[in-house]
């Protein structure tokens, strides 16, 4: 049986440490599905339709990644795909009690579920989005913390 994980998220945007979850989980999985979604928590600043490209581009020749926009519950993409793994990045412990609980929900809406944590590397654990987002704003340069050119 394929192993196929989904590595959920709003990516927004989709940074080195994302990538590096990715490949580390290649080792684990014999796929990933990098499922970009809609978070109605959050108002995008990179465009779903800005991000599909540049992570598709990250993995370029890489047929065990796949990349797809979904607009539905991470059980319900998971179910889609025949996932049965779902694959996660914790920088902290604050991370961890975030997903945690999203993860208890998830197995609880689809019990073939299980939520693989790895820990972020340590050279990628300072990065977060959010500030990401705001370098940018105001014309700092992000380039170093992103796998592709925006």
């Amino acid at each position: 049986m394929e192993r196929i994980a989904i590595f959920p998220g709003s990516f927004d945007p989709f940074t080195k440490g994302h990538e590096d979850i990715v490949l580390r989980g290649l080792h684990l999985f014999d796929k990933i599905i990098i499922g970009v979604g809609y978070n109605s928590k959050k108002q995008r600043y990179f465009q779903i339709d800005t991000m599909l490209p540049k992570i598709r581009q990250t993995f370029a020749g890489n047929d065990q990644v796949e990349v797809v926009a979904f607009d539905d519950l991470t059980a319900s993409l998971a179910r889609q795909y025949g996932a049965r793994y779902l694959l996660r990045g914790l920088r902290n412990t604050t991370d961890f009690e975030y997903e945690n609980s999203i993860s208890q929900i998830n197995r609880h809406l689809n019990t073939e579920l299980e939520t693989i944590f790895l820990i972020t590397s340590p050279q990628y654990a300072h990065i977060n989005s959010s500030i990401i987002k705001e370098v940018h704003k105001y014309g700092g340069d992000v380039a170093e913390f992103l796998p592709y050119k925006l």
